[in-house]
């Protein structure tokens, strides 16, 4: 009752006015304390640069759980919300805050995936803002071998250990990246170094970062090698040069069987995955998608090998929908709108395709592509500044929750490596 008689009168000492003023000013201050010079976009940019920036913290716990979308319309269609953490999504939006600069966001999300890391060092589909397991739809039982498996999406425990090394490479935060490191960073590592499969030499099969299918996913392979070279680093910088050297070799070894087995000569690219059917044979699954930006984006490939370039190319060719942008991949049934299109646009998709113009440009002038999708993204907006999950193909109207808090973060991203670029290529 104290509490509530004195929250009552320190609101009723003023006038309304003043608190829409402080609460203005506050937030003016908060989104202006990134340094970077935004000189170079336009104005539009710029705009929903800073509304994106407001709109990610707004969907952040304060214990540190950073949600896909708070958006309940999508109850209505799907019988479920985003209201929850997927660790994918957080590692994403983790660097983006870290790219601009809000480190202390970022730590309460990485201190939250420490507490709540499995013990056997993964982590799970998703989970409650309070950091409690949240409903999921991954079987714990394999009913075709009858026997266990671990009902995970490998890359989302890849992409934390992969993120918080970016985090320490930026801030150097000696304190903080060693107190998750036997808590998390080495539990993770190990397990992702044991979790490969007996022939292949792959990571064993797991859920996609789309949760549709189960298999042995280029995106999720990708990952998990960033995610070990992640761990190496810690062990070196925590003088563990054994582990670091295992934890390295694995990685390598990943990347070797990635092109072995995961690039089809057939089709001139690399393959979405290994699609697995129960009976422990694996067909190859060419559909195109826009996760195979992961090739080059987690450094597995050089942006200029011949075979990221044409697995690039048919994301270009074979995923650009009608309205602008691009889809998930083929055929992508969700949500979707027109037949005659290969799926809806995904704003993180098509900024996926951004990062890619961003990686191999050689001048200024070919910074130009993915400017044009930034501006694409700008244009599709709601007035609000609000980013759905997704775009109309034909009339580029939002699909699905909005706002998406990876959109967002995807475009401060996307931006901010747009500009670091941009900086490199004219000095």
């Amino acid at each position: 009752h104290a509490e509530v008689a004195r929250l009552n009168g320190h609101v009723a000492s003023s006038d309304p006015s003043e608190y829409l003023d402080y609460t203005a000013n506050y937030w003016r201050a908060w989104v202006n304390k990134n340094e970077t010079d935004l000189v170079p976009l336009s104005p539009e940019i710029k705009e929903l640069f800073k509304r994106s920036l407001l709109i990610v913290h707004s969907q952040m716990d304060n214990g540190g759980a950073i949600l896909a979308a708070n958006d309940w319309d999508v109850t209505l269609r799907a019988t479920d919300h985003y209201s929850y953490l997927w660790p994918r999504d957080g590692a994403f939006v983790a660097e983006a805050l870290d790219l601009a600069g809000f480190s202390h966001l970022t730590r309460k999300f990485f201190d939250l995936c420490g507490r709540i890391v499995h013990p056997n060092g993964y982590f799970l589909q998703k989970y409650n803002a309070d950091g409690t397991v949240a409903s999921g739809w991954h079987a714990a039982w394999d009913r075709w071998s009858g026997k266990p498996q671990v009902p995970i999406q490998e890359d989302e425990t890849a992409l934390v250990l992969w993120s918080l090394w970016e985090h320490y490479d930026r801030y150097r935060d000696i304190e903080f990246a060693h107190r998750l490191y036997t808590r998390m960073t080495i539990p993770c590592a190990d397990f992702m170094a044991e979790f490969i499969h007996p022939e292949l030499g792959l990571p064993a099969p797991s859920w996609n970062l789309w949760e549709d299918r189960r298999g042995i996913h280029t995106f999720t392979c990708a990952s998990v090698v960033a995610g070990l070279r992640a761990a190496a680093n810690f062990a070196e910088l925590f003088a563990e040069h054994g582990r670091a050297e295992r934890y390295r070799e694995r990685a390598d070894s990943i990347v070797a069987a990635m092109e072995r087995y995961l690039f089809s000569e057939q089709h001139g690219r690399y393959l979405r995955s290994l699609q697995f059917n129960g009976d422990e044979n694996f067909e190859p699954d060419a559909t195109v998608d826009a996760s195979l930006f992961g090739l080059f984006y987690f450094d597995c490939f050089p942006v200029t090998d011949p075979k990221v370039e044409s697995t690039m190319l048919a994301v270009e060719e074979k995923l650009g929908v009608l309205s602008g942008g691009t889809a998930r991949f083929e055929n992508d049934g969700y949500m979707r709108v027109s037949d005659r299109e290969p799926g809806n646009a995904w704003f993180i998709c098509t900024l996926w395709l951004a990062e890619y113009y961003i990686a191999r440009a050689a001048t200024a002038a070919e910074l130009n592509k993915a400017l044009d999708i930034i501006d694409w993204v700008v244009q599709k907006a709601l007035p609000s500044g609000v980013l759905a999950e997704q775009a109309d193909p034909v009339t580029g109207g939002p699909v699905s929750v909005a706002p998406l808090t990876w959109s967002h973060s995807t475009f401060v991203a996307a931006t901010l490596h747009y500009l670091e670029k941009l900086r490199q290529l004219t000095n």
